[in-house]
């Protein structure tokens, strides 16, 4: 009869266990899931209006009735994409304005 209520314990102790086991496990894939949320946030807010080569705080140009940013140090110009449709509008026989406008591929 010992051996019975032992086996049983051990049972209920090793479900107890799993049951502990798998709601942390839960728990922690949650945590793991709102720091990548969180980190992937704080990358993209950090990066606004800053160079991606070498960090310079971009300074903002009107270039032909168009703002673009443009690196202090020259490392580059940088557009976004409302203004690069408005560039391709105007620019329609363009390359530009072919990439934007042109009869798109159905695969």
């Amino acid at each position: 009869m010992e051996d019975a209520k032992d086996r049983l314990g051990k049972r209920l102790q090793e479900r107890e266990k799993g049951e502990e086991d798998r709601y942390f496990s839960a728990k922690e894939r949650e945590a793991i899931a709102r720091m990548k949320l969180r980190k992937q946030a704080d990358v993209v807010e950090e990066a606004r209006g800053h160079c991606p080569r070498c960090g310079a705080s971009l300074n903002t140009v009107k270039v032909y009735g168009v703002e673009v940013l443009q690196c202090p140090v020259d490392c580059g110009t940088w557009i976004d994409k409302g203004e690069l449709q408005v560039v391709a509008q105007r620019e329609r026989d363009s390359w530009l304005g072919r990439l934007f406008y042109s009869p798109k591929l159905e695969e």
